[in-house]
């Protein structure tokens, strides 16, 4: 059973990332004002408002969303967004800073979610065009925040570059046995991805890995299972020609 949840939250991730790629600019497009794209975003996610998803779409693609949105609230019911306007460099752009938080009881332990990402757009006609996500970072998390670790994941690296990723438990560890995983998110397979657990010699996950040659976003999902409880892990890196 814990490996049956271990890959079915670490995907959780994947999910709100989806969701938030397929729903946001189409919720835009009905809106008038800026105030209004951010008031309707926040109501109709966290009223599960699947009507005003659904009438934007196809109706096969809103069977579509639907079914993700609903993997979603069935996973952490209670889960809550928010958004805040952040302050652009660029006249143009606008930047939305989001966060998703919600908790679930599974098998007498609590699990906590958090995920945060910004989502940068321009606009037209006071409609969003041209939205994308970046600096997504998701959490799961039973151990009551109890295990002191560190994400070291780059928010962007150069194509074709060489990258680390470490994921460094500071505490020490004595004679505990801790196991993790990481793997990269396969286009269309998230619903059959699996990652693979194995013991960890050292304090953490350390990987160094290679950026593709075109510029793209690559997401890594993975574990750390500890004495003191369980995290699962999404993050997104963007690679990019120029910094």
């Amino acid at each position: 059973m814990k490996m049956l949840n271990l890959n079915s939250l670490a995907r959780l991730g994947i999910f709100i990332y989806i969701v938030i790629y397929l729903i946001f600019p189409k919720l835009a497009n009905t809106q008038n004002t800026k105030v209004d794209i951010i008031d309707n975003f926040e109501n109709a996610l966290n009223t599960r408002n699947l009507k005003l998803i659904k009438s934007n779409f196809t109706e096969k693609e809103s069977l579509r969303i639907e079914e993700k949105f609903s993997k979603l609230v069935k996973d952490f019911p209670n889960s809550k967004w928010q958004i805040k306007k952040l302050k652009s460099n660029k006249s143009n752009e606008n930047i939305f800073d989001i966060r998703v938080y919600g908790t679930k009881k599974i098998n007498e332990e609590i699990y906590f979610l958090e995920s945060k990402f910004k989502y940068l757009f321009t606009t037209y006609n006071y409609k969003i065009n041209n939205g994308h996500i970046k600096n997504l970072f998701t959490t799961v998390r039973n151990d009551q925040n109890k295990i002191d670790i560190i994400f070291r994941i780059p928010e962007k690296v150069l194509t074709g570059t060489k990258y680390d990723i470490d994921i460094i438990l500071n505490e020490p560890l004595g004679d505990s046995i801790i196991a993790g995983g990481i793997a990269p998110h396969q286009d269309d397979s998230y619903l059959k991805q699996e990652i693979n657990i194995k013991p960890l010699a050292s304090g953490g996950i350390f990987k160094t890995t290679r950026a593709s040659s075109k510029p793209s976003t690559q997401i890594w999902t993975g574990v750390i299972a500890h004495p003191k409880g369980m995290i699962y892990f999404t993050k997104s890196v963007e690679i990019v020609e120029k910094i």
